[in-house]
């Protein structure tokens, strides 16, 4: 007794592909080798025995050189997500075994729960490996988040840091932009930069759920306004996760505070920092100090003032065209012989002055 599936002429079939490879892997790839990788997956997934796999195959229906399809397999067998078993008799047509993602990144990333409690122990949750952080530090979100880090603490993270960090991804779940926003809410609110100090916000944070962008909006939305204002207004001004100064800190409040003006005004300030090479708070102090010299309160304000001095504009054009038109007026009463008469008559009279 066998069990088998029927084989359609036309490959109408799906190849399914692991999430894991599509968002840790695939960005690391150019694109040679993550398509040599997915038809050579798609193959692998193939159940029809009567196809003949080669390397040259691969090479042939991508239409690139052997050698290409060599140096992907190399690629991906250094990433540790394939392994190849050579054969004795043709040293370009081994095997490739397909590891699964899944089993290999919880065998790589998580350790057994060695006890029942749910309090925040180390023993509860997994320890980051300097070999964990050497292969994280390959991944360009993960260097963007250290980077990041690196601005709002004003100095680099040591190794140690690097790794208990890498642990809040895997423990909390937590998205590296969010960590990032721990550190920048850290130092801006509570004027922290401890490493510690943030694994307490990363944990609050958790126990509410928020692991994510969207979650954490809406918290600072209703728990702390200010700080989200400052975080949009410095991330307009091209300042991504660069902290306000105290100075600036002082001026923006008094925008809000002084001043009275709504956001979507501040905002709209912020858009004129596209005709200067160097936006600054200041800058846009400049703006609004204008706007509010002139009873300007919200955006729609702005439009309305702007058409006012377009009008004015158009007036003064007009008023210069009325005394054109005047000047124009007067001299059309006399005739050409006459006027030529009248210019005579005052170069005559110029040079008897000078001739006296």
């Amino acid at each position: 007794m066998s069990f088998y599936k029927e084989i359609t002429d036309i490959d109408l079939g799906d190849t399914p592909i692991e999430n894991i490879f599509i968002n840790d892997f695939m960005p690391m790839a150019n694109g040679t080798y993550v398509k040599v990788y997915l038809l050579g997956y798609k193959y692998a997934n193939d159940k029809d025995s009567n196809i003949e796999l080669t390397n040259e195959t691969i090479a042939k229906h991508l239409n690139i050189p052997l050698s290409d399809v060599l140096k992907a397999w190399d690629f991906w067998e250094e990433k540790g997500i394939i392994k190849k078993h050579p054969k004795e008799d043709d040293q370009y047509n081994y095997t490739v075994e397909f590891l699964n993602l899944k089993q290999l990144y919880i065998n790589n990333n998580y350790k057994p729960i060695t006890t029942n409690s749910t309090k925040y122990t180390e023993n509860t949750y997994y320890s980051c490996s300097v070999n964990d952080l050497i292969e994280a530090n390959k991944n360009t979100t993960i260097q963007d988040m250290f980077y990041s880090i690196n601005q709002i603490i004003r100095r680099p993270l040591v190794p140690n840091e690097k790794k208990k960090i890498l642990e809040w991804i895997y423990n909390y779940n937590m998205e590296p932009q969010i960590i990032v926003k721990a550190f920048f809410y850290s130092v801006e609110r509570k004027n922290k930069k401890n490493v510690n100090y943030v694994e307490g916000i990363i944990r609050n944070w958790y126990d509410m759920n928020i692991t994510n962008s969207k979650a954490l909006e809406q918290y600072l939305e209703t728990k702390d306004k200010r700080f989200q204002i400052y975080e949009r207004i410095m991330k307009a001004l091209g300042f991504n996760f660069r902290l306000p100064s105290e100075a600036e800190k002082k001026v923006i409040d008094k925008w809000f505070d002084e001043w009275k003006f709504d956001l979507d005004i501040v905002l709209k300030a912020c858009e004129n920092t596209k005709k200067t090479s160097n936006p600054s708070i200041n800058y846009i102090d400049g703006i609004l100090s204008s706007w509010y010299s002139k009873g300007i309160r919200n955006v729609n304000e702005i439009e309305e003032k702007d058409k006012q001095k377009i009008n004015r504009k158009s007036t003064t054009q007009n008023k210069v065209t009325t005394k054109f038109h005047n000047f124009e007026q007067r001299t059309s009463k006399y005739t050409s012989d006459e006027l030529d008469k009248i210019v005579r008559k005052i170069f005559e009279k110029k040079t008897k002055n000078k001739n006296i």
